[in-house]
């Protein structure tokens, strides 16, 4: 289900109108580089260097994001401001690695969250920050067809689909089987700092 978040894009639209009557009183240009861009349940906000990023990950988050780098070369570091989760996980890891190949940088701003595949996605960054009051929300995962993780065998292909990503990323096997123990595909568990730092989930 494609889904935005009012309250993020409602705070984007005002800080577009306040930028723009800024620039008018003081007679400069808008940058080419402040832009909105809706994409397949996800907002972009380009701003400098940066790409606000919020919404949910869909089937071609991967694609968006090749766009949005593509048209915006400057861009350094993807701040994510409240990633609400994915409808495809296989998409999601595919946009995660593509981050890194690209070598930008991954930052939870501040009050922000990441939750579920959200996670995975902020994974992708070379050096990885979450500024304070950020949250980290992780579950077990039940896919479309009803197969709950728990019944299926320790050396099952799913798990190690799963945990060789995590040791990609350099985060330990351990959060895997943490996320699953975490809290059911219905709830959230969000890490302490304690725990978000124990599992590498940050760059130091």
């Amino acid at each position: 289900m494609k889904s935005f978040n009012f309250q993020s894009i409602t705070f984007l639209i005002i800080y577009g109108i306040s930028f723009l009557l800024l620039s008018a009183c003081s007679n400069q240009p808008v940058p080419k580089t402040n832009t909105f861009i809706l994409s397949e349940g996800l907002t972009f906000f380009i701003e400098d260097n940066t790409a606000y990023i919020s919404g949910v990950l869909g089937h071609n988050s991967r694609d968006d994001l090749s766009s949005i780098i593509n048209n915006n070369p400057n861009v350094s570091t993807l701040a994510l401001v409240d990633i609400q989760g994915s409808l495809d996980q296989q998409e999601t890891m595919e946009a995660a690695r593509l981050i890194r190949r690209l070598k930008l940088d991954t930052r939870i701003v501040k009050t922000g969250y990441v939750v579920s595949g959200g996670v995975d996605l902020f994974l992708g960054g070379v050096n990885r920050t979450i500024e304070p009051g950020a949250g980290v929300g992780v579950h077990s995962w039940l896919d479309k067809y009803g197969v709950d993780p728990q019944t299926l065998n320790i050396a099952d292909p799913i798990h190690a689909t799963y945990v060789n990503f995590y040791l990609e990323m350099g985060v330990p096997e351990r959060f895997y089987w943490f996320s699953l123990d975490a809290s059911p595909p219905e709830r959230v568990y969000f890490l302490s700092p304690e725990e978000i730092y124990d599992f590498n989930l940050v760059t130091f």
